[in-house]
């Protein structure tokens, strides 16, 4: 029986950058129509490697071949790469948003591709393009075509640029992390699309991804790659049910597990909201606005020691919950009460003492704290207000005893407390952002999607972290999350938002064997919990 030769294959291909090897021996071989998986933690050489295939890596230097249809990629000109790509080989990036051009329609930069590949005329391309954002699903394509990318959802933005990647019909998709950021529903959304699209064009997709239960889900065949070495390769199910090398098996083993303790009965609530409503108002056309409830009456109280979580697809008005708890969003109606005292009319001063006892930490620690401070400042801000009383050396003591508690040391990280926040890895800087909270002691830590942009190992990391410093001080959190295996794994108890309503709540392992509401269900069952323990 003869073989089919391979659409793409990597032979020993290198990636430097100057001294540095960023892919080292790299052979792997993609059959047409094939789903292959890249798997690794942030640093491992997926993302490089992706954009190598199509020479998008300014600077790097190549060794070994790169060959696509019988052709090395690496010998062929800038020009000759041009026309491949968006035609033969197309990419989707992790980020729309900033991918996609904020001066031009959805439809023109559509339009462009089959216009720059195809030679097509203008209206035609533009006809096309809309027919193509149809195929993905999104509804109204036509007036969506003449939407600019800030007016579309996140889901909405992924599906105009898998529109844009299929234009040309390629014969290779690149993926690369392209459901991140999205919600479990709409993640499965555009994975079902890929999938069907990939059927119908024939096409092989290059899927590169952190997320170990997507991989598994979509891909038939799945590398790991650490440091720029693949280390393992084989059948998606074999590689991540039956790991053979002690990285993939670290990475599976990095899966959320749930380390929950034990309530104590009948302790009075730490934090109590009563029928908290926020209305916003948004634009309908130039003279026209309209309001939306972004909460509508929801009420919640957490137990001290306790662990609440909220979920809900983007716009269920969890974050909104968060800000209007912690007094950073105005309420149209409502009262949040900390230990019995109110909040929703307190004056300035009465919210500033309040703050040392209810904290945040956000999802994206690079952007919420300050490039310009040093960790000693950032961590030490909050006892500047909070301990007016200790002078600089007692403050500096307190910061670096905070830090050595989150698991971060001079003596690993000499300099430490004078580094900036970008010296640091994203899961370093999620324990300075847990470090600037906890340095006042609060009864209350509000964590808005705080593992979201991490690796499953530093996921566990600071998932283990916050179980230590839960149970060592007896705090309680609110844990807002779109990933529900987090949420099974830390939470008491669960909300469930939509649409600005609490529509359903109960114990969290209740909540996930038996949920009461079609949309709890949906996004169980996007969320495929079905291989992580409980």
């Amino acid at each position: 029986m003869a073989t089919v030769p391979a659409l793409l294959s990597l032979e020993n291909l290198g990636i430097t950058f100057g001294d540095h090897q960023v892919v080292t021996g790299l052979t792997l071989d993609m059959q047409p129509g094939e789903k292959l998986g890249l798997v690794g933690e942030s640093g491992s050489g997926k993302s490089v490697t992706a954009l190598s295939i199509l020479r998008l890596v300014e600077g790097a230097h190549y060794s070994g071949r790169l060959n696509f249809e019988g052709e090395d990629l690496l010998k062929k000109s800038e020009r000759d790469m041009r026309a491949l790509r968006g035609s033969r080989i197309a990419m989707i990036f992790q980020e729309p948003m900033t991918s996609l051009n904020p001066l031009f329609t959805v439809g023109d930069q559509v339009a462009e591709v089959l216009v720059t590949h195809e030679s097509l005329t203008p209206k035609a391309a533009f006809d096309r393009a809309v027919e193509l954002l149809e195929k993905t699903g999104i509804a109204e394509p036509a007036r969506r075509a003449r939407s600019f990318p800030h007016q579309l959802s996140g889901g909405q933005r992924q599906r105009a640029m898998i529109a844009m990647a299929l234009a040309c019909r390629p014969r290779l998709l690149i993926a690369d992390e392209p459901t991140t950021a999205l919600d479990v529903t709409i993640q499965a959304q555009v994975l079902e699309l890929l999938d069907a699209l990939q059927r119908e064009y024939q096409m092989a997709v290059l899927f590169i991804t952190h997320d170990l239960n997507l991989a598994r889900r979509f891909t038939s065949r799945v590398g790991v790659m650490e440091r720029g070495v693949l280390v393992e390769l084989g059948k998606s199910a074999d590689v991540l049910e039956h790991p053979t090398h002690p990285y993939t098996q670290r990475l599976v083993d990095s899966r959320p597990r749930r380390s929950v303790a034990t309530l104590p009965q009948g302790s009075a609530p730490i934090l109590t909201a009563e029928q908290l409503s926020v209305d916003f108002s948004v634009r309908e056309g130039f003279f026209k606005r309209r309001r939306f409830a972004a909460l509508d009456e929801v009420s919640l109280d957490l137990a001290r020691g306790e662990t609440v979580g909220i979920v809900g697809e983007s716009g269920s008005g969890k974050t909104t919950l968060a800000m209007a708890l912690l007094m950073l969003q105005k309420l149209d109606h409502g009262e949040v009460r900390l230990a019995g005292e109110r909040l929703d009319n307190a004056g300035r001063q009465a919210l500033v003492k309040a703050r040392r006892r209810i904290q945040v930490v956000f999802q994206d620690p690079f952007a919420s704290l300050s490039p310009r401070r040093t960790i000693e400042q950032i961590v030490g801000e909050g006892l500047e207000e909070h301990a007016p009383e200790l002078d600089r050396s007692e403050r500096r003591a307190r910061v670096v005893a905070m830090l050595n508690e989150v698991g971060l040391s001079e003596e690993r990280i000499p300099g430490l407390v004078q580094r900036y926040p970008h010296e640091f890895s994203g899961g370093q800087r999620q324990r300075i952002a847990v470090a600037r909270a906890m340095i006042v002691n609060p009864e209350v830590l509000i964590l808005d999607e705080p593992t979201s942009a991490l690796d499953a190992t530093v996921q566990r990391q600071v998932l283990a972290l916050l179980t230590n410093l839960q149970q060592r001080y007896q705090m309680s959190y609110i844990f807002i999350s779109h990933d529900l295996a987090v949420i099974r794994a830390m939470a008491h108890r669960v909300l469930v938002m939509k649409d600005g309503v609490i529509i359903e709540q109960a114990n969290a392992l209740e909540l996930f064997a038996a949920p009461k509401t079609d949309y709890t269900r949906a996004l169980i069952r996007a969320a495929d919990l079905s291989d992580l323990a409980a």
